[in-house]
């Protein structure tokens, strides 16, 4: 009896050991936090940065990757937070709030150089690129019986631009201005797609606009619902924003997108950017990539969100006319991807 007390005792002491040993490396090397902002959770960019940021996260004491564990960077905690969008999350990034983030590549250009809305602040050139992911196309979304079929006949209607610091609300207005309407000639709302939504179910809402990859939940729950019906962005008008706005391109909605029968519907796009502070050192911005592109990430991305489907390494740089960050363009020459 004495030798299996004896016994249970060093075996206590060997577990307490590594206990401590591990807590000690633990405390010697701890992990590495690394925030995504994304936008509303209503939206794509929210569930999108979930997937990536549990792709490319590996924390202590992860099954290894051969196992079936994570195949991320070792020690690396990535967050997806939550935000207005694309302009905030590129405002953050300047601001050291965040380490990275998603926006449309015409805010990252503008920001980037100092045009556009940027044109009355400094340029924000530390910003850099991980990856172009997808391509976000315009919804303008109305309630049935609304009466609205254009653009046009949004004049007097309540109609939701996105809040501000949001991509959509800087495309939505180049919309109105384009088809000859200012804001004064709707009653403007300024929101995210969630509560817009909401709104409209309740019939207070005539329609909302939305920039985002598709299908998008709030819009796909109203559709199903027969509450709301999607609207063409066409014609001479918007055939002139998009000589304006070389970033937007033509982008229709896909048939089928929004159930089995539903029509293609005339649109356009712009790819949405993984941006990232220049200060994020080489090393991690080069194995966030790489975790990015790896065969787990893949299946994650296939499996979680129809949009996580078109984030391919074949497109990875599209679009893309700001600098890429040194990590980036380093993953990038190995992976045999060029511009």
């Amino acid at each position: 009896m004495r030798r299996g007390f004896l016994g249970v005792i060093a075996l206590l002491a060997l577990t307490v050991g590594s206990a401590t040993l591990e807590s000690a490396r633990a405390q010697d090397n701890p992990p590495t936090f690394f925030r995504i902002g994304t936008g509303g959770v209503n939206g794509t960019y929210y569930p999108i940065g979930a997937i990536i940021g549990n792709a490319i996260s590996n924390p202590a004491g992860s099954r290894p990757c051969t196992a079936g564990g994570s195949c991320g960077v070792p020690n690396l905690i990535a967050l997806a937070v939550s935000s207005n969008g694309s302009v905030a999350n590129v405002e953050a990034i300047a601001r050291g709030e965040l380490d990275s983030g998603f926006a449309q590549a015409d805010v990252v250009h503008h920001a980037y150089y100092g045009t556009g809305p940027f044109a009355d602040r400094s340029p924000l050139t530390e910003l850099r690129v991980i990856a172009s992911l997808y391509a976000e196309r315009m919804q303008l979304v109305a309630r049935r019986g609304s009466g609205i079929a254009s653009i046009a006949d949004l004049a007097g209607k309540r109609v939701s631009l996105d809040e501000p610091g949001s991509g959509t609300l800087l495309m939505a207005r180049g919309l109105l201005e384009a088809h000859g309407l200012s804001e004064s000639q709707v009653v403007a709302e300024y929101m995210k797609p969630g509560p817009a939504a909401s709104l409209m179910q309740r019939g207070e809402l005539d329609a909302f606009f939305i920039v985002a990859g598709v299908p998008t939940n709030a819009v796909a729950d109203l559709i199903r619902a027969e509450a709301a019906t999607l609207v063409a962005v066409d014609g001479p008008e918007t055939d002139a924003l998009l000589v304006a706005r070389p970033f937007l391109s033509r982008t229709p909605i896909p048939a089928g997108t929004y159930g089995a029968d539903a029509p293609e519907i005339a649109s356009i796009g712009v790819g949405a950017q993984w941006v990232v502070a220049a200060s994020v050192p080489e090393e991690r911005v080069y194995a966030i990539c790489l975790a990015l592109w790896n065969d787990a990430t893949r299946t994650l991305l296939d499996g979680g969100h129809l949009t996580g489907r078109q984030i391919r390494l074949e497109t990875a740089l599209d679009g893309v006319d700001v600098p890429l960050h040194p990590g980036a363009e380093r993953c990038y020459a190995e992976l045999g991807v060029t511009r």
